[in-house]
């Protein structure tokens, strides 16, 4: 603590928040604000995302505030209920701070955004297909715990089980800057269930996350690039996926990037989404052509495109989920692939780093 505050204020820069907070009332309270109702809105959830930062450093200052008093209290007296009540209070309060430590991970341009998730089956026919579609299910249901709301956008069937590729959308809170973590290539180890003589096999499948790009960022497409076609919609989804000539497949010629969604009702509304799609994948390509030159000028270097294995998902002959990028592991892959992957988001996103070789 440093002349009553905590010391780990510091961090959260929350005397600049609060003078933000005060600048974005000032644009509210002038006459015309709600001219402009889409950019109004954007004001209002960007003071709305600050004002729970402050109000929740508040709360951990208070409650800090609180364990100082009560050690006093309880040191004077020597009260061991009342030590007992502090210990209890700091386990909440180091926790709280871990918690806001978090979010303030969760501070770059396009954290807070939507986002689209795409998973292709690597090589390995039935098998990878399989895995692809085990993974779609997973992230579904992590989407679910989060209270995200998700919608298939582009769907392709596996020959025969699974899916060759597929793409999602993810609407809420924080969603790029948390699946963001899982982008990569993973790993499946298990015995499979297509094989007659049992036997164990490996599947990798890469996951691919883009934020949803808002209007007021530039991603300049010409229509002279793109190749569109239309074709019957196909594959799982039910009554959600149209029987008609409507679906869209959207090639940018330049870059080869091809995009596609066929859930929506109508031609002009499957194109729609998929110039979404198109618009963050080549807003994140951009992203990546500048990371490599910047890696590449500091001799550093950093694949692109499918990236690197960064978690195995062990079903035979142990059971075990392992991050290597962290060393994050668990014995109950059942549970992470039924959506309880928090423990790896938040370690990936906190920075955490292991010897995964001395382990």
């Amino acid at each position: 603590m440093r002349n009553g505050s905590p010391s780990f204020g510091g961090r959260f820069d929350i005397d600049r928040k609060r003078e933000d907070i005060q600048e974005l009332e000032a644009r509210i309270a002038v006459p015309g604000f709600w001219d402009d109702q889409e950019t109004a809105q954007k004001v209002l959830k960007e003071r709305t995302a600050m004002e729970k930062t402050v109000s929740e450093w508040d709360r951990l200052t208070r409650q800090m505030e609180d364990i100082r008093v009560l050690i006093e209290l309880g040191s004077e007296a020597e009260d061991e209920e009342t030590l007992a009540e502090v210990s209890a209070l700091n386990d909440g309060l180091e926790k709280g701070v871990v918690q806001a430590e978090f979010q303030r991970m969760l501070s770059g341009p396009h954290d807070a955004s939507s986002c689209f998730v795409s998973i292709n089956a690597g090589a390995g026919g039935t098998e990878s297909q399989d895995w692809a579609e085990m993974l779609l299910r997973m992230y579904l249901r992590y989407c679910e715990r989060k209270g995200w709301r998700t919608e298939i956008t582009d769907y392709q069937a596996g020959d025969e089980a699974g899916v060759k590729g597929v793409t999602f959308s993810v609407s809420g809170e924080f969603a790029y800057g948390y699946l963001k973590a899982e982008a990569g290539i993973h790993r499946l180890v298990r015995i499979s269930p297509f094989d007659s003589n049992a036997r164990r096999h490996t599947s990798f499948a890469a996951v691919f996350v883009f934020p949803e790009i808002e209007d007021d960022i530039e991603v300049k497409v010409s229509e002279s690039e793109l190749r569109v076609d239309t074709y019957r919609s196909s594959g799982a989804g039910g009554q959600h996926v149209n029987t008609t000539d409507s679906a869209i497949r959207i090639t940018h010629l330049p870059t080869g990037i091809v995009v596609a969604c066929q859930t929506e009702r109508s031609q002009h509304l499957n194109k729609a989404t998929a110039m979404r799609v198109l618009r963050a994948k080549l807003y994140e390509r951009e992203l990546q052509e500048r990371e490599a030159k910047a890696a590449e000028i500091s001799g550093e270097k950093k694949e692109i495109g499918w990236g690197s294995q960064i978690r195995s998902y062990v079903l035979h002959p142990y059971k075990m989920v392992k991050d290597l990028r962290t060393g994050v592991e668990t014995g109950n892959p059942d549970a992470v692939l039924d959506g309880d992957l928090e423990q790896f988001v938040v370690a990936y996103l906190m920075g955490v780093r292991r010897n995964v070789a001395d382990e």
